[in-house]
């Protein structure tokens, strides 16, 4: 910019030359901009060290980075001490989500699509549509949130369970036909024209697991045809996927190995981007078996394979939250008007084959929730029941883990499946730690907006961002802080097509996060889930503020964002 004509032209011109020019050229010698960010340390995303400078931003766009002196602007920002990095891009949110209707970015409430957790942790781009869940008409929704006005910018993916089911209707657990798989093609071809960066996958849902990966490859071969992304929530993340019951079904389920070969395949036949979506090792039986994912990934990366994946940083996934270690089949059916579980499983247990078919299914629950010792009970009829693990039920009572958790449902409340509300942490730390050291894997929170008042969620829906960097980066060591900043920003942003996003360089667009490294840390909790990280100082989104000194401002000037459209 004008810091470089001016070294350009005192080394070529003679000073009164100089001068003569300066003037006809017009070049002001105190440039004035929007927006100067003074002091700060720049992690620019690259992954490269911290280096001191000044950041000018001007009409929504970086203009300048380096000793700006002279430079005035409408707002000053003195960084000091503080760290100057991108504003994080979240690979895998549901900040918007089919399956919650009027919730999100779709919810009347401009204080929800503020999005002000989203904010508070210093995201300012969500990769929204996952699972394979989204509206079919991906332009309807672009043109809504443009409308209607959102927090932070987003990107829109197309969801192929809703596809599936919106070909298939009702008849879906079956093999497409070919007719049907072009169907679904077109859609997709569709959603791609209205803005969508690429398609999603829910392998482990409904309807989506009864697809086959050829049907998989054909419609991400649309996407491929653009240089789009495939995210791709898989078949499995632990020893069987969750709807797996050993008394129920055969034998023999796919396993988080088979489903990262599917995805490596999928990428290999279509020769696209393929994403394995918040990779985890789940169940205390499959402990350690992140190493062979790893492994697996990396030999497909070192021959030429375009795959990658994302991680959030916890032990505990979602579905944890919900922990429930009764079988499903030993329940009514949903939506039963005042329910007696407790009843109920006092009945199912006077058959003894019952009885053998509820411990035998109830064990692989507490084993696939992380085992006993790491089952504990959130909320109970019974305070002081509350922070116990089931271990320490199990002991407390002088039964086993399998008779505590019915002592549970027996003894909690009857219209509560369970009886108690339960959060396992089915993940060890160890193989988080070594997703986190992989420099192919994103950082994303998996997590929805969520106000301060809103009931039980996921603490990574206040912490993901500022957790990664305190815990895997300060206070682990398996990365360093410029990496995890890179995991947050330049990686993601690449990923989804974003190519003037990510990183802290002239010309890109001013989506920009201030930390204080001091006191960064996420406070959320399984006990305390909305509270808001510390050490997140500003936000800008376009060079305008969404969060200064630590508050959101509220401001709806999030767009959607769309690099595939032609």
């Amino acid at each position: 910019m004008i810091p470089r004509i001016r070294q350009t032209l005192y080394t070529l011109v003679p000073m009164a030359a100089l001068v003569v020019l300066i003037g006809l050229s017009g070049v002001s010698n105190d440039p004035h901009v929007d927006l100067v960010i003074r002091g700060g340390q720049v992690l620019d995303g690259t992954g490269n060290p911290w280096f001191r400078a000044d950041v000018a931003v001007d009409g929504g766009k970086i203009v300048a980075i380096g000793l700006l002196d002279g430079y005035t602007a409408d707002e000053m920002v003195d960084a000091s001490g503080l760290i100057v990095a991108p504003g994080f891009v979240d690979m895998h949110s549901h900040a918007a989500d089919v399956a919650w209707d009027g919730q999100g970015f779709d919810s009347e409430d401009p204080a929800v699509r503020a999005a002000p957790n989203l904010v508070a942790q210093g995201i300012t781009t969500v990769a929204i549509n996952q699972d394979g869940r989204s509206p079919v008409n991906i332009g309807a929704q672009r043109d809504k949130y443009e409308a209607s006005g959102i927090g932070i910018n987003t990107v829109l993916m197309v969801g192929h369970g809703s596809i599936r089911r919106h070909v298939l209707r009702d008849d879906y657990r079956r093999v497409a036909t070919p007719s049907e798989i072009e169907r679904m093609r077109g859609l997709v071809r569709q959603a791609l024209a209205d803005g969508a960066v690429g398609l999603s996958a829910g392998l482990e849902y409904t309807p989506g697991r009864w697809s086959t990966t050829s049907e998989v490859v054909a419609l991400m071969e649309e996407v491929a045809s653009v240089d789009g992304v495939y995210i791709s929530h898989q078949r499995s993340e632990g020893a069987d996927p969750m709807w797996f019951w050993p008394s129920v079904d055969s034998s023999g389920p796919p396993t988080l190995i088979d489903a990262v070969m599917e995805t490596i395949e999928i990428g290999e036949r279509t020769g696209g981007r393929v994403v394995a979506s918040h990779l985890k090792a789940k169940g205390a039986h499959y402990w350690g078996s992140s190493a062979a994912a790893v492994q697996l990934i990396e030999a497909a990366r070192a021959r030429g394979v375009r795959v990658w994946g994302d991680q959030y940083p916890y032990t505990t996934s979602g579905s944890d939250g919900n922990t429930v270690l009764l079988p499903r089949w030993a329940f009514g059916p949903q939506g039963e008007e005042d329910p007696n579980h407790a009843a109920r499983l006092e009945t199912l247990l006077r058959s003894p084959a019952t009885t053998t078919r509820l411990r035998t299914d109830t064990a692989h629950e507490i084993r696939r929730r992380g085992g006993a010792n790491k089952v504990v009970v959130l909320e109970a009829t019974d305070p002081a029941l509350e922070g116990m693990t089931l271990a320490d039920l199990a002991d407390s009572l002088s039964v086993d883990p399998v008779a505590a958790a019915f002592w549970l449902q027996i003894n909690g409340d009857p219209q509560r499946r369970g009886g108690v509300r339960l959060r396992g942490f089915s993940m060890d730390e160890e193989d988080v730690d070594r997703y986190a050291a992989r420099d192919w894997m994103a950082t994303a929170s998996d997590a929805g907006i969520a106000l301060p008042t809103d009931g039980p969620v996921h603490p990574r829906y206040w912490g993901t961002f500022p957790r990664k960097i305190h815990r895997y980066a300060m206070e682990r060591g398996v990365m360093t802080i410029a990496d995890a900043v890179r995991s947050s920003t330049s990686l993601p942003a690449h990923l989804l097509g974003l190519s003037d996003r990510g990183l802290v360089r002239e010309g890109m667009v001013a989506d920009l996060v201030i930390l204080d490294l001091e006191s960064l840390r996420d406070n959320a909790t399984a006990f305390n889930p909305h509270a808001a990280p510390d050490g997140v100082v500003h936000v800008f989104l376009g060079g305008r503020p969404i969060l200064k000194d630590g508050e959101a401002t509220g401001g709806l000037t999030g767009t959607v964002l769309t690099p595939l459209i032609n």
